[in-house]
């Protein structure tokens, strides 16, 4: 089983990629842990290219959450089996980043680079408001749905989220 789990920052990629890799026995790559070296020094593009393209080739089965389009985007999308994508609003991410936080402020998440301390200031909270959601953003959401219709699944907020955890695990 291929999955690629993407979409808004803050609603809860990493930990529903964290779960179906549980769930699926799948080995689990975080876009984001590739992104950032130590300190948030971004990793270079040639470095990132070969780390996801060796992820996904080494592996039969594998779940990857995480947007970043130079990465693969597009063959992650073809080869994924399911895609699903984290459509909450903007106001409900935000509140997931802020609880994030607190949660793991001076700690550096297990989906992140190492010594990436847990931030957060006012040009992310602005991409989690508006950067992330332009018109363009959007419109590239809604032809990955058109286009992968049949191995997508839209969550648009923590209700579906929980009632597509409980199926998962039947």
């Amino acid at each position: 089983m291929k999955i690629v789990v993407m979409v808004y920052s803050g609603a809860g990629k990493s930990t529903l990629a964290k779960r179906l890799g549980e769930s699926y026995n799948a080995p689990v790559l975080h876009l984001d842990k590739v992104q950032f070296l130590p300190n948030w020094e971004e990793r270079e593009l040639s470095e990132k290219i070969q780390l996801v393209g060796d992820f996904m080739n080494s592996h039969g089965s594998w779940v990857i959450d995480g947007n970043y389009s130079k990465l693969f985007r597009k063959e992650r999308l073809e080869q994924a089996d399911k895609i699903i994508l984290l459509l909450f609003n903007r106001f409900t991410c935000l509140k997931r980043v802020i609880s994030r936080y607190k949660k793991y402020k001076g700690k550096t998440r297990p989906d992140m680079g190492e010594n990436c301390n847990e931030k957060i200031d006012l040009e992310f909270i602005k991409w989690v408001l508006r950067g992330g959601r332009t018109k363009a953003k959007k419109a590239d959401y809604k032809a990955v749905i058109e286009k992968y219709r049949e191995k997508i699944t839209v969550l648009k907020n923590q209700r579906e989220l929980d009632d597509f955890l409980r199926r998962l695990k039947k």
